[in-house]
């Protein structure tokens, strides 16, 4: 079972939290987007059991919990992927202008992410950029490692993981699963800020 739900954190965030998530929360900039993961979670997992660290930073759960979750934000946007069939990880970015795009995929692209890009419409390159990136960054996210591994992971050939991509008019979401899982906007959940 694979499921993925997306929402607005600053909607998450403005509806009514539990007083226990509210005392974990960290302070400053990773506040609301760390509350509203842990909404997402809570909905999904119910009761939601400890969340431990990997030696990487990567969130989950003891070992003896039968579920696997990767959390992904990008600007006021936040999704989550839930698995019972082992790891996982998911990216999500807002389509965006990025003038260095192009340097970015020339420090850490593979030769066939960039004959994938160089096979777009021009107009098109940017959109398959950050298709790319967020597959990328899914693989990464599903073996719990760290940006710094970007360069060596090439998301055309993802060596026994399965990957899927969504792409809607704003947002690119990515999903790396041990087993297939094709993702499709009829799959995507909206989750809406309790009253």
């Amino acid at each position: 079972m694979y499921r993925v739900v997306l929402g607005s954190i600053s909607e998450l965030c403005a509806g009514s939290i539990p007083p226990a998530l509210q005392l974990q929360a960290p302070t400053g900039a990773r506040h609301n987007r760390w509350l509203a993961g842990r909404m997402l979670l809570s909905r999904a997992i119910s009761p939601l059991p400890e969340i431990v660290y990997g030696e990487q930073g990567k969130p989950g759960f003891p070992g003896d919990f039968p579920f696997w979750f990767s959390l992904s934000h990008s600007g006021d946007h936040i999704a989550l992927l839930v698995s019972d069939e082992g790891e996982v990880g998911c990216d999500i970015e807002v389509i965006r202008p990025r003038s260095n795009w192009r340097s970015l995929a020339n420090a850490v692209f593979s030769q066939a992410e960039h004959r994938e890009i160089e096979q777009e419409h021009p107009e098109q390159q940017l959109d398959a950029f950050w298709r790319i990136w967020t597959r990328k960054e899914a693989i990464i996210k599903q073996r719990g490692g760290s940006a710094w591994e970007m360069v060596s992971v090439d998301s055309c050939n993802p060596l026994n993981l399965h990957l899927s991509h969504y792409q809607g008019p704003a947002l690119s979401l990515a999903v790396c699963t041990t087993t297939p899982f094709t993702i499709s906007a009829d799959q995507l959940e909206t989750a809406q800020a309790e009253k």
